[in-house]
């Protein structure tokens, strides 16, 4: 069974993470891009967010029964396969759970261009938290 407070805490981190990358989205590109201290923490809140993602999806699957999952893509994957998350998004948070990847573990040299045109794409996140928490509404 899902634990409101627990979910809700994670929401809210999420929503915390996002609030943060929202604000860098409406400044100045060329300032993020030479503020190293700023890029970083943009950098940080990407992981931080996309890491919350992930603790609700995980989450969901324990309380849910629907887990475990093969990797973090499949956990969200298998939000959309329960109705949770529609199909199209679940595929897009997928996606970004690689980014997530490159950002932690350095699987790739980290282009920094990348990661200013990912606050372009904050919508993702935002329905992540939006379906959750209709599905949450719906469910409990």
């Amino acid at each position: 069974m899902v634990d409101p407070a627990r979910l809700a805490r994670l929401l809210l981190r999420m929503g915390e993470q996002l609030a943060f990358l929202r604000q860098r989205a409406q400044e100045d590109r060329n300032r993020l891009r030479a503020d190293e201290v700023l890029l970083s923490a943009t950098k940080y809140r990407f992981v931080t967010a996309i890491e919350a993602m992930l603790d609700v999806a995980h989450h969901l699957l324990a309380a849910e029964l629907w887990g475990p999952a093969d990797d973090s893509a499949a956990a969200v994957r298998i939000l959309a396969r329960h109705g949770v998350l529609d199909r199209n998004l679940a595929d897009r948070l997928a996606a970004a759970v690689g980014f997530r990847n490159v950002l932690v573990h350095g699987y790739a040299e980290v282009d920094d261009e990348r990661v200013v045109a990912n606050l372009d794409h904050l919508d993702d996140l935002e329905a992540f938290l939006e379906q959750v928490r209709r599905w949450a509404a719906q469910a409990g």
